[in-house]
């Protein structure tokens, strides 16, 4: 169900963009900031996308938090029930993560993520739609 992805950085961005994508008629994936997991936290970013959802019910959508390189917020992330994260640190490192994510049903994102990033924009809404309708 993963759709195209939205970088949000409050619980009003993210309840924008799952507005856009119920108004569209489309799935969209909600991503913390690059390294966010530091920062905010995983239960921050968790409990901003379950608030999100609860306001808008019907709308269908995926989310990733991003731990950069750092395995450690990765396997904090997965244990406060972040099911999937991003992450870009070194293979050895990449090739365990996706060993522990495959066994336990997590997913980890290792590649680059084509987004739309909300911190520079103005009408949250418009800026989600026509994102969401490029598709």
């Amino acid at each position: 169900m993963q759709g195209r992805t939205i970088i949000i950085h409050s619980l009003e961005h993210a309840v924008a963009a799952l507005r856009a994508a119920r108004e569209v008629g489309c799935a969209v994936t909600l991503a913390s900031p690059p390294g966010a997991a530091a920062y905010t936290g995983a239960l921050w970013f968790r409990e901003v996308v379950k608030e999100a959802a609860r306001e808008v019910p019907e709308a269908e959508f995926t989310a990733i938090l991003d731990c950069g390189d750092k395995p450690g917020l990765v396997m904090a992330a997965f244990r406060q029930g972040v099911r999937s994260v991003r992450f870009t640190g070194a293979k050895v490192e990449r090739d365990k993560l996706e060993a522990l994510a495959e066994q336990e049903g997590y997913h980890l994102i290792t590649g680059t993520l084509d987004s739309l990033d909300l911190a520079a924009e103005n009408d949250l809404t418009a800026a989600c739609r026509d994102w969401l309708e490029a598709q």
